[in-house]
């Protein structure tokens, strides 16, 4: 049965143990985006002898799409619920739960991004395999009204390195590529550094740099520093700088809770780009999760489709190289509450966006040539 909790600083050792715990289901991540106008509602679920088994932290947000329409409620619970999808049955509760209460709160449509597997492996590959579990829950949602959502918030697919073993075997999961560019970079100079907050302007700057070079999207500066200050108050993030002689060249931000760690935000200069610091960078990264207790290195995000047309294709062959295992999940879906509403998002909501990435596109080259 649902039991709605108190989001305090107890809720982060209540979910840290659960099977796919996630960094975007914690206190400090609705700290962040309660102050960008969402409400963090935390609910558990527990076995007969009172042991949690799962967990939401479901956000809810109403706003006005016009000036004068009406107002759209919608809940999203992001990666998220956490649970054994093997259990097909908790599965199905968790989710009539969270469809139940997303109606009470007067949603239009309730969005989750679970990790709940698919696959692993590159399909067509030796290496595949389909997770049957998480296919026979998918199809139970089908049938229960679920739908592949047009608007996917987080990665479908992602990379994960395992964590596990010494330094050596770490290596020896990498290509033979990887490895040497590691050693490179080790030979050539780079160094790689904890960055202080202070620091933090500068890391943006290379970040919306790297936004502006590599085409794609992010958001004001204000909300980047708001997200690393708050898990760092927490000690949940450590933000990595790679340095030649002094002069920061490339960076990479660090997440970790419980037994995993994230590769959220990468950036980097044009400079020195031919000492390889961003291979150093993820290989001191690894290092420093390891010493955090992590065992899994989520290297966040990995083609929807394996074709070579995906735009993160060459990206991918960056982390692939690295020795990671493509985990596939079934990416965005959503409940419909509200037909009209829901309809009436779908339709106003890109063309609002399209009229915002083009002003963000210009505010971030500015930013950029600071």
């Amino acid at each position: 049965m649902i039991e709605r909790v108190v989001l305090d600083d107890s809720w982060n050792s209540l979910i840290a143990a659960l099977p796919c715990a996630h960094l975007l289901q914690t206190k400090e991540w609705a700290q962040v985006k309660a102050r960008v106008g969402w409400t963090a509602s935390p609910f558990v679920w527990r076995t007969a002898s009172g042991e949690v088994n799962a967990a939401a932290l479901l956000l809810t947000r109403s706003a006005r799409l016009t000036r004068f329409g009406p107002v759209i409620s919608v809940c999203y619970v992001p990666r998220g619920p956490m649970l054994d999808w093997q259990d097909r049955e908790l599965a199905m509760n968790v989710l009539r739960d969270l469809q139940q209460v997303a109606r009470g709160q007067k949603a239009f449509f309730l969005k989750i991004d679970p990790e709940m597997p698919l696959g692993t492996g590159v399909p067509g590959t030796p290496s595949a395999a389909d997770n049957a579990d998480g296919l026979a829950v998918l199809e139970s949602m089908k049938a229960s009204g679920w739908r592949f959502s047009a608007s996917q918030v987080q990665f479908r697919n992602t990379v994960l390195l395992d964590l596990n073993g010494s330094e050596d075997d770490w290596l020896q999961r990498m290509k033979q590529k990887t490895r040497y560019n590691v050693r490179l970079a080790q030979r050539s100079g780079v160094t790689v550094r904890v960055a202080e907050e202070r620091e933090y302007p500068e890391l943006y700057r290379m970040y919306a740099e790297t936004s502006v070079r590599d085409g794609f999207m992010i958001r004001p500066q204000d909300y980047y520093l708001d997200v690393w200050r708050t898990f760092r108050q927490a000690g949940m993030v450590s933000p990595l700088v790679a340095e030649v002689e002094g002069q920061k060249v490339a960076g990479l931000v660090l997440f970790h809770f419980g037994r995993s760690a994230w590769y959220l935000y990468g950036m980097s200069t044009g400079l020195h780009r031919e000492k390889m610091p961003n291979y150093l960078l993820q290989w001191e990264a690894m290092r420093l999760a390891c010493s955090k207790g992590c065992r899994t290195y989520d290297l966040w995000g990995a083609p929807d489709e394996f074709d070579g047309t995906d735009s993160m294709a060459g990206v991918f062959r960056f982390k692939e190289g690295l020795g990671g295992t493509v985990l596939r999940t079934c990416g965005a879906w959503d409940y419909v509450i509200s037909p009209f509403g829901y309809t009436l998002y779908e339709n106003f909501l890109p063309k609002i966006q399209n009229v915002q990435r083009r002003n963000r596109k210009e505010q971030t080259k500015q930013e950029a040539a600071l």
